[in-house]
């Protein structure tokens, strides 16, 4: 178990050394001799758990599913809006989300994650759309992945955008100003007025 637990988190020492590095240089800017001293481990504890540069940029990249969990509220739309404003907040803290999206953004040299990524923040906002559908919070005839696949477009254009001008500090502004202006076009009337765009 201890040997276990010591794994764990030399794993994640690795991956978050890497991700700094990336974050500030990007893939190509950061080499595993690096990676080895912002973490302070040996070579052979890095290849223990990643045989290449390219594994731990693939670990990053699918390290972004963790982020794309969404809270439980009563309301399925402020459970989707919550879930933006928590992938906004930990992109402003968490190094390792930050460098999982620049390399998919960026599309690096590495073996290209392609639209991976996107698809797995396309299958978290649709879910909770499906949710909120059910619950009579949606227009009638909203299309659900026409929708989703806007949201996450928009979601990604306004983080790039945050990052080019703020480095993402004004990010939760964008993220709500965002929502104000798609919502009218999605949720039912009555709702509006209920949803908080703030974070929580």
């Amino acid at each position: 178990m201890v040997r276990q637990e010591r794994a764990i988190r030399t794993r994640r020492a690795i991956l978050e050394a890497a991700a700094s590095l990336f974050d500030e240089h990007g893939y190509e800017g950061a080499s595993t001799t690096d990676i080895i001293m912002r973490s302070g481990l040996t070579r052979g504890a890095l290849y223990h758990h990643f045989p290449s540069k390219e594994s731990i940029a693939v670990a990053l990249v699918d390290s972004q599913s963790e982020a794309l969990e969404a809270p439980e509220r009563n309301l399925r739309l402020q459970s989707l809006i919550d879930l933006t404003f928590q992938y906004a907040r930990r992109l402003q803290t968490d190094p390792v989300l930050r460098a999982s999206v620049r390399l998919t953004v960026e599309q690096a040299s590495f073996h290209s994650p392609g639209s991976r990524p996107y698809k797995a923040a396309e299958d978290a906002v649709s879910r909770q759309l499906h949710l909120a559908g059910q619950k009579g919070e949606l227009l009638p005839g909203v299309d659900i992945d026409e929708i989703t696949q806007f949201i996450v477009g928009a979601f990604t254009g306004v983080q790039l955008v945050s990052h080019v001008y703020s480095e993402r500090r004004d990010l939760p502004e964008r993220v709500s100003a965002m929502w104000r202006l798609i919502l009218p076009g999605l949720a039912v009337p009555g709702l509006l007025l209920r949803l908080r765009l703030s974070p929580p």
